[in-house]
């Protein structure tokens, strides 16, 4: 199911209002739609599974973000797909490698195999629209995807957010948003 609006908050505690510097007085909680935007063109994220054993599973995955849904897939026998067998919480990451700019995200919730052969088609065509020639090329890396998820040789996972973070940095400025769903 698509997420819905979330509540929004700042958290003061992570964000410079309780550390002031130039700008700190006027920081506010990201808007979701920004948020969303910024899943929508993030081209890499992090995927955190836990394995059956409690340890933590981490690696970069592609994704799509389409009606509220964050949508990434895996291997039938990759560490992922096992990891999500046994326990569906994952959490999804992206964001920039600077210090004093740019928004990372964190998308948590569970992960759901897409079944509905209608779903897998947006789907599909979500990851076709936002990767263009590099899933759509014969030259491209992840050249032939789509029909993977088709024939069920890759598992799509479908999270929608429970909760969400946004780290905010603006020129040393930053913020901690919480979204609740």
């Amino acid at each position: 199911m698509p997420a819905q609006q979330p509540t929004t908050e700042l958290d003061a505690r992570y964000s410079s209002a309780l550390n002031p510097r130039p700008g700190a007085s006027e920081v506010t909680a990201t808007a979701w739609a920004e948020a969303q935007g910024r899943l929508e063109a993030a081209e890499i994220f992090w995927v955190s599974t836990v394995r059956p054993d409690g340890r933590l599973h981490v690696t970069p995955c592609i994704a799509a973000w389409h009606d509220g849904v964050l949508y990434f897939s895996t291997g039938r026998t990759e560490q992922k797909a096992k990891n999500l067998a046994h326990d569906a919480h994952c959490a999804l990451t992206t964001g920039a490698n600077a210090l004093t700019d740019g928004l990372d995200l964190v998308i948590e919730g569970r992960a759901e195999p897409v079944t509905d052969r209608a779903r897998l088609e947006e789907v599909i065509t979500a990851y076709e629209t936002k990767y263009g020639p590099h899933i759509t090329s014969p030259e491209g890396t992840f050249h032939g995807i789509g029909d993977a998820f088709r024939r069920g040789d890759a598992v799509v996972f479908a999270v929608a957010p429970d909760t969400a973070y946004g780290f905010g940095r603006d020129n040393g400025v930053y913020s901690h948003t919480r979204w609740t769903f």
